[in-house]
Parts: C-alpha cells; sequence; structure tokens
C-alpha cells in the first residue's frame, strides 16, 4: 500500500498546518468567565433562596453542584478561547473553534453577502468586537469573537472588499 500524499487532508486532524493561523484576544477570556460568573450567581442566588426558605438538604447538593459544574465550565471556556482562530487565505477565509467538536468553515469570498461587526455591552468594556460573515446558505455562515476593534474594521473591509472584487467575476 502506497502512503498518502503530503498534500492530502486528513479529516481527523482539521486544522490545517499550511495557513497562519490567527488567534483571538485573551481578553476575550475574562469575557467569557465573567457572562459565567453572572449566571453562577443567578442560580446560586435562587438556590440559596430555595434552602432559605424550604430548610431541604438537597438545597446545599444542589449549590454544590452548580458549583462544581461552573468551575468544570471555566476550565472549558479557557480551552476554547485558545481553540478559536481565522486565517485569511487568496480566495477564502478560513475558521476554526472547537474542542470536543472540532469546526473548521471556509468561506469563499466570492459567496459572501455581507459581513457584520458587532459589540455588546461587555465586549464593549473589554474593547472587543466579534465579525460575523453571512453568506447565502445560513450554514455556512462564520463569525470570528473576541478582535480588537481594528482589526475587526480592517477584517470587514478587506472581506468586503474581496468579496465585491470577486463577486463581479461571476
Amino acid at each position: 500500500m502506497s502512503e498518502p500524499s503530503a498534500s492530502a487532508v486528513d479529516p481527523l486532524r482539521p486544522w490545517p498546518d499550511t495557513v497562519q493561523w490567527r488567534p483571538v484576544s485573551p481578553r476575550l477570556v475574562t469575557v467569557e468567565l465573567l457572562g459565567l460568573a453572572v449566571w453562577q450567581v443567578i442560580l446560586l442566588t435562587g438556590l440559596g433562596a430555595g434552602w432559605w426558605l424550604g430548610g431541604q438538604r438537597v438545597w446545599p447538593v444542589l449549590m454544590g453542584a452548580v458549583l462544581f459544574l461552573g468551575v468544570w465550565r471555566a476550565t472549558v471556556a479557557v480551552r476554547a478561547v485558545r481553540a478559536w482562530g481565522y486565517a485569511e487565505r487568496d480566495n477564502d477565509l478560513m475558521v476554526r473553534h472547537g474542542l470536543v467538536i472540532r469546526r473548521l468553515s471556509i468561506v469563499p469570498y466570492a459567496r459572501m453577502q455581507y459581513v457584520d461587526v458587532t459589540a455588546g455591552p461587555l465586549e464593549r468594556a473589554f474593547k472587543l468586537a466579534t465579525v460575523q460573515l453571512h453568506t447565502a446558505a445560513a450554514a455556512s455562515d462564520a463569525r470570528v469573537p473576541g478582535l480588537p476593534p481594528e482589526e475587526a474594521a480592517r477584517l470587514r473591509d478587506r472581506l468586503t472588499a474581496l468579496g465585491e472584487d470577486r463577486a463581479e467575476g461571476l
């Protein structure tokens, strides 16, 4: 049997090594952890009220479970942010993310309809934005979270220009 060629794609290695991956900002970790902390406080407050009103032993057990799941989710969130990346190529944009289920989206510039840049209140507080790409097929939309606003604006402008150039050739 012959060995696969060096250019063969391995479906179990979805992050091609032939491109220059750009990471998202590490400040996205803080944004994710703060969002998680808010939900933890809300859940623990509700469970604490149930314990105070009902006085049963199940409430502290549930509170412990919420705390345990919160610590687990915080660990996963840190690793998940590090898994995000994007690469600009000649004809398309590649976006990767995921830990257990890895996802690689390849969006051809000619297929892009429009590009959004959004930033919620927490993202704005940490000077971050999200670039959202829209195509005709809803399943092929891709997003790149955790970008500094300058990089998000640069990427938006570049993708828009490249999308217009490629679409004219169709």
